[in-house]
């Protein structure tokens, strides 16, 4: 889409340009030739010559030059020309800038229409005047390049590169000119941080000549300027939390650091960035200053490559406070997934990682893994740690394949069984519970409100539509997903919950094996006829006869372990956590969806924080489930940016993100409970 805009209506606009800017070439070689000398012509486009201008103006200027030679006096002269302000080197005169450039923003600069009125001014003197001593003089200090000034013009327009180094189409970008770390810069809550003189690079199109953007006078990190959005004042968290209540606040984070490794196997993701700042030198001071500015409490990590964990992240995070816990993917991948608690705010109960692969099941065969883990919050010294419940945090990395909605859909599944089994308590209930990750699916979409509304019919629906994060109902063939999705032999119900740890419905149910069962075909009550049963020649008149073989009943053997009954139902799959997500997915003040990824310049929500919260009664709009925050209260998170203020900063990563995912940051609150008064003023000075 972006290539037909390009192409049907900025294109026409850089000819039209440029048709413009010819009529002024020839308006004025008309005005000098009827009043120059050739040599003194010569003088003056001497300079524009030097700086390789292209075919087209050297053939024209010469033309000029022959045209003009023997017809013109020696002894007339060139009266003054002012500045003009239109460039006259290849650099302004590339397609590539005035491709962003559009007539309705050079009209309306007052320096345009300033030089403009000037230039038509001299002109017309030019005509009328007589030739003056001094004109030669004037026109040998013209400069050789001048830019166009175009005042509060749109951020992504032509400009001409300032500096040596710099190559037309931005191909190069100087990273030494920033006089402080990128990252305190991009996270710093200063708001009068220094400026970065540096001119972001473009996203490049495919099949068009690259463009340079207009250097903004909005410094990046306000362009990049995320909002804490304080949710305990609210009306409806205000009536929640009582002031007598006191509540364990912390601070969860998730973050997609996009491993190295990915980085360079798809550098053609990439393009749009100077590869400077994909180094991973670069990019990992910058991931730590803004880990570090946010100070979270529990830092839930995915696309961790393995030796950048061990060798850098980990001894980092432990000086930080932090006790890590890292699960690579299976396989042969290099990468995979962290969560990190401070320890002297959390104590570890449980840890599970979670694998998804399973072999010989087609859909479990890819190498996703997650972390499950069970954390008790620690309370001020004399406080009885039974006050607070624990907390179970996840993290996972889900596969990403747009077309295989049926693993994605699996791989939750599995995760969702684990968190039951860490999350339930002996009486049946569940602890808060806190779900981060990068999920590959947008909002809204089947997998989102399976995990959000706690139930999907996904009987006959399309593989890819699971996700919803490609179009694929215009291909010929699409996958189709059938009940049930996957086998009784993962162990895992339709209500994702292990086999092992369900109640059957009746008591006394069990589901026995089938060489079991086979033991009891020839038995003597399998042999007898019943007295009520319809007498049928040839069908219910025969009596089975033992084969010589069959073992007697008395060496029936006892199925040594037989498993609660779960029927499976058709085609729909439940859970019970009664999640619900941090964020909205839309900016209501900009009236533009959320965005936490930039894959290809195209904005999406993957990534998220869900949390346990109550379902409000007779809450349901339109299929989606009410929720209202129960002993695990939303505090405050941290604004996500919409697509088009990232594109304002090159997309995803830049300079001060250096990933291709935004981090998402939430604050929460959890009921203590059976605290005495001086309990109480004690927590809350801590």
């Amino acid at each position: 889409m972006i290539g037909t805009v390009l192409c049907y209506v900025l294109l026409p606009a850089a000819r039209l340009l440029r048709a413009l800017r010819d009529a002024f070439f020839t308006c004025r070689k008309n005005v000098l030739l009827a009043k120059s000398t050739s040599t003194q012509i010569e003088g003056v486009f001497a300079a524009t010559r030097g700086r390789s201008a292209p075919e087209e103006q050297e053939a024209l200027l010469q033309q000029w030059l022959e045209e003009g030679a023997g017809n013109l006096p020696a002894s007339e002269s060139v009266p003054a020309v002012g500045k003009v302000s239109v460039t006259l080197t290849s650099d302004w005169l590339e397609g590539s800038e005035l491709l962003m450039t559009s007539l309705s923003d050079l009209n309306s600069a007052p320096e345009v229409t300033q030089c403009a009125g000037q230039q038509l001014t001299e002109l017309h003197a030019l005509a009328s005047s007589e030739p003056q001593d001094h004109a030669v003089t004037e026109l040998t200090k013209l400069p050789v390049e001048e830019t166009v000034a175009v005042a509060g013009s749109a951020p992504w327009a032509a400009v001409v590169p300032q500096t040596d180094h710099q190559i037309a189409g931005c191909a190069a970008i100087d990273v030494e000119v920033h006089n402080e770390d990128p990252a305190v810069l991009a996270w710093s809550l200063a708001r009068d941080a220094e400026t970065i003189p540096t001119d972001p690079p473009a996203w490049p199109i495919q099949d068009m000549v690259p463009f340079c953007p207009l250097p903004t006078e909005v410094p990046y990190h306000e362009i990049l300027w995320r909002d804490w959005e304080d949710l305990s004042v609210q009306p409806c968290v205000l009536e929640q939390v009582s002031k007598n209540t006191p509540l364990f606040e912390f601070r969860v984070m998730s973050y997609n650091i996009l491993a190295q490794d990915l980085v360079e196997q798809g550098l053609d993701l990439y393009l749009h960035c100077h590869p400077d700042i994909l180094n991973w030198n670069y990019r990992l001071p910058n991931l730590l200053q803004e880990i570090q500015h946010w100070d979270p409490d529990v830092l839930c990590l995915q696309e961790v490559q393995e030796n950048h964990y061990w060798e850098q992240l980990e001894p980092t995070f432990k000086e930080m406070g932090f006790a890590c816990f890292y699960k690579r993917r299976t396989g042969t991948k290099t990468d995979g997934c962290a969560v990190c608690y401070k320890h002297n705010r959390f104590q570890l109960i449980t840890l599970s990682p979670v694998e998804y692969f399973r072999p010989g099941l087609d859909v479990l065969n890819r190498d996703n893994v997650g972390l499950v883990l069970l954390l008790q919050p620690l309370l001020p010294e004399g406080l009885d740690l039974k006050a607070v419940s624990p907390l179970c945090v996840a993290n996972t990395h889900v596969l990403f394949n747009p077309r295989r909605g049926d693993i994605k859909l699996a791989q939750m599944a599995l995760l969702l069984a684990e968190i039951d089994k860490i999350a339930k308590t002996t009486e049946g209930s569940y602890c808060p519970v806190i779900l981060c990750g990068d999920l590959n699916s947008v909002p809204d979409s089947p997998l989102y409100k399976f995990i959000r509304n706690g139930e999907l019919s996904y009987h006959g629906m399309p593989a890819w539509k699971v996700s919803g994060q490609e179009d694929f109902s215009q291909q010929f063939y699409s996958r189709k997903l059938l009940a049930p999705l996957w086998p009784s032999s993962l162990g895992v119900t339709d209500n994702c919950q292990y086999v092992t740890l369900c109640q059957p419905k009746k008591l006394g149910r069990r589901k026995y094996s089938r060489d079991f069962l086979l033991q009891f075909r020839f038995c003597d009550v399998a042999c007898e006829r019943p007295p009520q049963l319809v007498l049928l020649e040839g069908v219910t008149d025969a009596k089975p006869d033992r084969p010589e073989h069959w073992p007697k009943p008395a060496a029936v053997v006892k199925d040594p372990d037989p498993q609660p009954f779960v029927p499976r139902s058709s085609g729909v799959i439940q859970h019970g956590l009664n999640l619900t997500s941090v964020y909205s997915h839309f900016l209501p003040q900009r009236g533009r969806p959320e965005v936490t990824t930039m894959p290809m310049g195209l904005g999406a929500t993957v990534d998220y924080i869900f949390y346990s919260a109550e379902p409000v009664k007779n809450g349901n709009r339109g299929g989606r489930r009410l929720y209202q925050d129960g002993a695990l209260k939303l505090l405050g998170r941290l604004s996500l940016l919409s697509e088009d203020v990232l594109l304002l900063a090159n997309g995803l990563p830049n300079h001060f993100c250096s990933s291709d995912h935004l981090c998402l940051l939430a604050s929460f609150g959890l009921e203590i409970s059976s605290l005495r008064e001086g309990d109480k003023h004690s927590l809350v000075s801590s």
